[in-house]
């Protein structure tokens, strides 16, 4: 009986944001919906569903984003006005970036966070810098406790994308971060004690955006990710 274990496939739990995303594009690739054509209301397709807004709203505007749905005044979200064939692509390539690998999650990471200290050292505002310092603060209060802090941190390096006053990625990073801080949380990656470390490494970071030196706070970010980037590519 082991021999035809091979023929079995793990069995795949769909997020609902998932479901909801493949029953649009069932939707279109049927012709029941077209480009032009209007969605109903978050709330009447979160009743239709039988799920939460918020899972519709979350698969709303992720297809927004693809350029996939426009939300348009007056006339409420509809399908954009491309192709048939290419709408089914690119809402083909959401739902890979869903079941992607770990591991190239905090690649991308790493890179779109290496690049957006970068420019938060060459735009930051004084608003800005209030902002990252608050969140820092915020971060040093969790580590002095020993606790991992994944929250506290997450709030440090966002207010560093939103000082890089570049909006797409913001936007490019929300799609993995949210993932990234799941799995931190559940396979317990981000352990207690080391957070003291992490808030030196803040600090030197806060530090070289406040200075406006650039390639010090990209080459600090960069080694700030290096452990846990190494750690991920080992899961591989």
């Amino acid at each position: 009986m082991q021999d035809n274990l091979a023929i079995f496939k793990e069995v795949e739990i769909e997020k609902p944001v998932d479901i909801i995303i493949r029953q649009i594009r069932d939707l279109i690739s049927s012709g029941k919906l077209k480009p032009g054509d209007r969605l109903p209301s978050e709330r009447m397709l979160s009743e239709r569903f039988g799920l939460g807004r918020t899972h519709v709203r979350e698969a709303i505007k992720k297809l927004e984003f693809y350029g996939i749905l426009k939300t348009q005044p007056q006339s409420g979200t509809v399908v954009a006005g491309i192709g048939i064939t290419a709408l089914e692509g690119l809402i083909s390539n959401i739902l890979k970036i869903e079941t992607s690998d770990f591991a190239s999650m905090v690649e991308t990471r790493v890179i779109l966070g290496v690049e957006a200290a970068r420019l938060a050292a060459q735009r930051r505002t004084p608003a800005d810098l209030e902002r990252i310092s608050v969140a820092l603060e915020s971060f040093h209060k969790v580590a002095l406790t020993g606790k991992a802090g994944v929250e506290e941190d997450f709030m440090f390096h966002m207010k560093i994308i939103e000082a890089s006053a570049n909006p797409v990625i913001k936007s490019l990073l929300m799609l993995v971060i949210p993932q990234i801080i799941e799995y931190y949380n559940k396979e317990g990656i981000c352990t207690q004690g080391e957070s003291m470390k992490a808030y030196d490494e803040h600090m030197q970071i806060f530090k070289a955006i406040v200075d406006q030196d650039a390639e010090a706070a990209a080459e600090i970010m960069n080694k700030h990710f290096h452990k846990i980037l190494e750690l991920t590519r080992s899961l591989k």
